[in-house]
């Protein structure tokens, strides 16, 4: 039996997405479930398009360890990664899956991390501090935002010219190109 992914997304899901058909064309994992915070998010279509069991949950749903705790247990994912997921992920989470929990953030952290740095917000400070590069930071979740051990990073090079949406369009290039093959590998090390 592969081993199972369970994706965390909150909204559009085009990383969900790219991590889906990536474990589609691999022996490696799979896919089993996509859930996300948002009953309209359009994630859940996109998981369910590619036949992946998708379901929506409300914020007091995460914070209850006999309801999405209980789901997760039954699943026993052997990776959760959260794709552009926006709560902060409850302490029975963390304490039940140590080291199994992955995030992406779009920035180089310790930098641009924390409560609210998240999408835009994030490309925004970026491109008003003027920074000459910005990243992502694939790393494990512990109880604080962005402050597990970083995993892996990938940088690119800013201009001065770059608009946030500009910064947006090459960290969501790293994102496709970095983050499956990174939790191919963490999984190949399990």
């Amino acid at each position: 039996m592969k081993p199972k992914i369970v994706i965390f997304a909150s909204g559009n899901g085009t990383n969900a997405e790219n991590i889906i058909k990536y474990f589609q064309t691999t022996e490696t994992a799979e896919v089993v479930q996509v859930l996300s915070n948002k009953k309209d998010a359009k994630v859940l279509a996109r998981a369910e398009a590619l036949n992946v069991t998708a379901d929506s949950f409300s914020k007091s749903d995460l914070n209850d360890p006999e309801i999405i705790g209980k789901r997760l247990s039954e699943i026993d994912p052997d990776l959760i990664v959260l794709a552009g997921f926006l709560l902060k992920i409850p302490e029975y989470m963390v304490t039940d899956f140590p080291d199994k929990i992955i995030n992406i953030h779009p920035a180089l952290l310790p930098h641009y991390g924390g409560k609210g740095m998240y999408g835009m917000h994030v490309h925004r400070a970026v491109v008003e501090n003027g920074e000459t590069q910005s990243g992502i930071t694939i790393h494990f979740v512990n109880e604080h935002y962005d402050e597990g051990g970083i995993i892996f990073q990938a940088k690119t090079r800013l201009t001065p010219e770059d608009s946030p949406e500009d910064v947006a369009a090459k960290i969501h290039k790293l994102e496709y190109e970095h983050f499956p093959q990174v939790l191919e590998n963490l999984i190949l090390s399990l």
